[in-house]
């Protein structure tokens, strides 16, 4: 009897699904979805450094921040949708490898870790929707806290805090290489649109490798001082950067960057190979 029979059938149908026109414009929507969260966070923290009544807020507060705004409630369901699709798409790449057939693990978990993270932007977005939920973001010195107080917890929390800087450093990577560019379809794209398309890109990645960087390196701070008020999410890390050495110039070119980032997302929507 074969018993890889199931999985291959299973692995054939999700190949199919993740061909199909509708799902790919479920999954290009989701990365525009995602660029439009980046581009809010941008233009809060870029307000804040010009002292005109913005703030620090991570991808939660910019949900509750759109759906502030005038037909909010719609907007915020098109970003909703956006978010499962981006969701949904990371989580069929993870199972059944890259677009091209490679069958990369980093890849794998990577596709994995950003599904799970949607996925939980997606369900506070509905809660927000269903006026359950302020959208207030995490509380990551809430879940340092409880993990501090594990066996080995200052271990697991020192070793997010690496995990975190880890992931800056690879967005470092690919904004310096440019390897971001090897998943588009350049040439499809005119010679403007690509050198836009590129600066967004190393611009925005280089961006998160700050926040990234900042938020690990105060989660292993909150690790060995055993003090989980240390930890920082995304907004935490904004408001750190505000208020280091000129700090408002530092602010607003990280801010700048991240709305490069969003930039970057809705161009990718449309050339993205998914």
């Amino acid at each position: 009897m074969d018993t890889t029979a199931p999985v291959r059938e299973a692995r054939s149908h999700g190949h199919k699904l993740g061909q199909s026109r509708g799902f790919c414009w479920f999954a290009r929507f989701g990365i525009a979805a995602r660029g439009v969260v980046y581009i809010v966070i941008g233009v809060l923290a870029v307000k804040l450094a010009l002292g005109d009544g913005g703030k620090a807020t991570d991808q939660q507060g910019a949900l509750a921040t759109i759906a502030k705004q005038p037909a909010g409630t719609m907007l915020l369901a098109a970003v909703a949708i956006g978010l499962l699709g981006y969701a949904s798409w990371r989580f069929l790449r993870a199972a059944l490898g890259g677009t091209e057939g490679q069958d990369d693990l980093k890849d794998r978990v990577d596709g994995v870790a950003s599904g799970i993270a949607y996925s939980i932007l997606f369900f506070a977005a509905v809660k927000i929707l269903a006026g359950s939920g302020g959208g207030g973001g995490s509380n990551p010195d809430k879940t340092a806290g409880g993990v501090l107080g594990w066996p080995g917890g200052q271990f697991i929390v020192g070793i997010a805090g690496l995990i975190a800087i880890g992931v800056g450093l690879q967005q470092g990577y690919k904004g310096i290489s440019r390897s971001f560019m090897e998943k588009t379809n350049t040439d499809s794209m005119s010679e403007p649109v690509e050198h836009a398309y590129t600066a967004f890109g190393v611009f925005g990645h280089l961006a998160r490798m700050v926040v990234f960087a900042l938020i690990g390196w105060f989660v292993i701070k909150a690790a060995i001082e055993f003090d989980p008020d240390k930890a920082v999410a995304l907004d935490g890390a904004l408001a750190k950067v505000a208020h280091a050495p000129y700090g408002p110039a530092l602010l607003g070119l990280v801010a700048a960057g991240l709305i490069g980032f969003g930039a970057f997302s809705l161009v990718e929507s449309r050339y993205r190979r998914v």
